[in-house]
């Protein structure tokens, strides 16, 4: 058996996991088929791209569990034809993900090499509804707002204003909000009353660093 056909059994074993844990959005389930997870990991790790698990890459970051991409992409509520905004492209996985999804999405990541290596890889694997930027991303990235969707995939001590001012009236963000140890996943969405909180259960993330959330250590 080739190591190809190897790694496609193992997302479809995966997804059918995925499937029973509650992940009920068929057209997340086909994405997350479909991205070859193991191009995203390091290669060390690349035998263990498909358990249900985050994993370490470079510059002391993780990629995010499956289950965790899968949720956080169902919570958004994804039709096809949104600009979605994300904070933290680390490895480019969850991106990768996120293209088969909507129209458009635009990626902030802070640190440099992890934003070129993330460059690289979706390029070569043929992305491009994909924009990707190196900087704060708890600012956002004004020139592409409003978003129809923000996605954050860092823990922030609170909703950062720059990303919840960036979001179209109507539109969604996905953001894990609390302490350094641990966090509350929140949906949010932006109303004229105000913004709608809902609270998906609880999660662990790397700090979200910048001027709108952790100090730089």
């Amino acid at each position: 058996m080739s190591s190809q056909q190897s790694f496609a059994e193992q997302r479809a074993r995966l997804v059918s996991a995925l499937r029973n844990r509650g992940i009920s959005d068929e057209r997340v389930l086909s994405a997350i088929a479909v991205v070859p997870r193991e191009q995203f990991v390091p290669e060390p790790v690349r035998g263990d791209a498909y358990r249900d698990t985050a994993l370490a890459v470079a510059e002391g970051q993780t990629i995010s569990q499956p289950f965790i991409v899968a949720l956080m992409t169902q919570l958004l509520s994804l039709h096809g034809e949104e600009t979605v905004l994300e904070i933290g492209t680390g490895t480019g996985y969850q991106a990768a993900v996120l293209t088969r999804l909507c129209r458009r999405v635009v990626s902030i990541e802070r640190l440099p090499t992890l934003a070129a290596e993330a460059a690289a890889r979706l390029a070569a694997l043929g992305y491009k509804n994909i924009e990707l930027h190196t900087g704060d991303g708890t600012l956002g990235w004004q020139p592409a707002a409003p978003y129809d969707r923000v996605i954050v995939t860092a823990g922030a001590p609170e909703v950062p204003a720059p990303l919840y001012n960036q979001l179209r009236l109507g539109g969604r963000m996905v953001i894990p909000v609390g302490d350094e140890q641990s966090q509350d996943l929140e949906v949010i969405v932006k109303r004229e009353e105000g913004p709608q909180v809902v609270d998906a259960g609880g999660c662990r993330f790397v700090k979200l660093i910048g001027d709108a959330g952790w100090e730089i250590p």
